[in-house]
């Protein structure tokens, strides 16, 4: 199964990019880059610029019917840049309307609140976006991890760096799940 991985140009948290990515490819499924623009991406540490990574695919190219499930990594501008782009917050939304699973990590969910997905879902993110989420009728909690089942698609989020194994174990099991028929 192939998993998608959205990220902006610029501004993804690394290791919220690495390490689910690390998980997807030892479950023996194929994670795959997708970005606003070709190329490569630039992974920052914090503040500081990290690695870089080069793109599988163009957000406005990419089609839902090609992914079983879709993460997106944070990091402060990532999903900031990802939000105001049209063709990334609809790709998001085309997620949840297949009733295909989510997941997002920290600041993450700022692209869900942008897709307008959030309402009626309980999910987790860094603090600091609790009350968008609240503001876009969502329930915030201060959870390690929370799986959220609310009809079409399940939602699996994190708050941060240091969730990401309970995270990678979550969402990695949840995806598994709803690829069975």
């Amino acid at each position: 199964m192939r998993i998608a991985f959205l990220v902006a140009p610029e501004g993804v948290e690394q290791v919220e990019l690495t390490e689910p990515w690390k998980a997807v490819s030892d479950t023996g499924d194929t994670p795959r880059l997708i970005s606003t623009k070709p190329g490569e991406i630039q992974a920052f540490q914090h503040l500081d610029k990290a690695d870089t990574f080069p793109v599988d695919q163009v957000v406005g190219d990419a089609s839902v019917e090609e992914y079983g499930g879709l993460v997106l990594p944070g990091g402060v501008a990532n999903p900031d840049f990802l939000r105001m782009d049209e063709k990334a917050v609809e790709f998001v939304r085309a997620f949840f309307d297949a009733g295909k699973p989510v997941a997002s990590i920290c600041h993450g969910p700022w692209t869900l609140v942008e897709a307008d997905v959030v309402r009626g879902r309980t999910l987790t993110s860094w603090r600091s976006l609790r009350t968008d989420i609240r503001n876009a009728g969502g329930t915030w909690v201060d959870e390690q991890v929370k799986v959220c089942e609310a009809a079409p698609a399940t939602l699996i989020t994190s708050r941060k760096p240091g969730d990401l194994k309970a995270f990678c174990a979550t969402f990695t099991e949840e995806f598994a799940r709803a690829a069975k028929p």
